[in-house]
């Protein structure tokens, strides 16, 4: 071979390198800005959760506080209502109410609303009450989205992956408890909640896009579901 086709055939091994190189950077830059992700381990099995810090920066903020805390671990889904939402992330599973952090700021109104599978948090009727925890939509339930006449229950999250687990959850027995009428008879707990490298959970398959948003929230009727998640 000539020496100019020797010159040729390393400026092309030398481009193909460059380009390798710049579609991994790109790769991996990608994967280090993406969308935290914590995975829930349940007595029914896991739950993978997407995390939406753009729209929901302090309340993103505060729950994985409390994940890295591992204040999770151990505690039970309390408030189970088929065809409404499953509630956690304050009670051992003696019904031990968990001292938790100060309150944080209601961010309802992200223009994420609390459709099927989403991840809001629970509060008492103050906006700005809200500091353990949360719930997961098991419908669309839009009467607890904010309106330009009152704050509503602030969306961080979405489940990706193990959405069937909760439903699950949500088929359970309850009634048993007089204290806690909406308690599975048999506590469903959460054995430990992690936060999950984006490279490890992209092989997970089912990944959904984001809650639809929108920029005004759509003012709603007195709801005629079940009552608000409270804390």
């Amino acid at each position: 071979m000539s020496r100019q086709g020797m010159s040729r055939q390393g400026s092309r091994k030398w481009c193909l390198s460059l380009l390798l190189g710049l579609v991994l950077g790109l790769s991996q830059a990608t994967a280090e800005t993406g969308s935290p992700r914590v995975q829930l381990d349940t007595d029914f099995g896991e739950v993978l959760i997407e995390l939406y810090p753009d729209k929901a920066p302090a309340t993103v903020k505060n729950f994985l506080e409390y994940v890295d805390r591992r204040f999770y671990d151990g505690t039970i889904f309390h408030r189970v209502k088929r065809g409404f939402v499953v509630q956690g992330g304050g009670f051992t599973f003696d019904f031990v109410k968990k001292t938790t952090a100060d309150p944080i700021p209601n961010e309802s109104a992200n223009g994420l609303k609390n459709t099927a599978g989403t991840l809001a948090m629970a509060r008492l009727p103050s906006p700005d009450s809200a500091t353990s925890q949360f719930y997961i939509n098991l419908a669309n339930n839009i009467h607890l989205d904010a309106t330009r006449e009152r704050p509503g229950y602030a969306v961080f999250g979405k489940v990706i992956t193990g959405f069937d687990v909760v439903e699950q959850i949500a088929r359970v027995e309850t009634g048993l408890y007089r204290a806690h009428p909406e308690a599975p008879n048999v506590p469903v707990r959460i054995l430990k909640a992690r936060r999950v490298e984006q490279a490890a959970a992209s092989g997970t398959p089912g990944t959904s896009a984001k809650p639809e948003i929108s920029s005004k929230p759509e003012t709603s009727a007195k709801p005629k579901t079940p009552a608000k998640p409270e804390s």
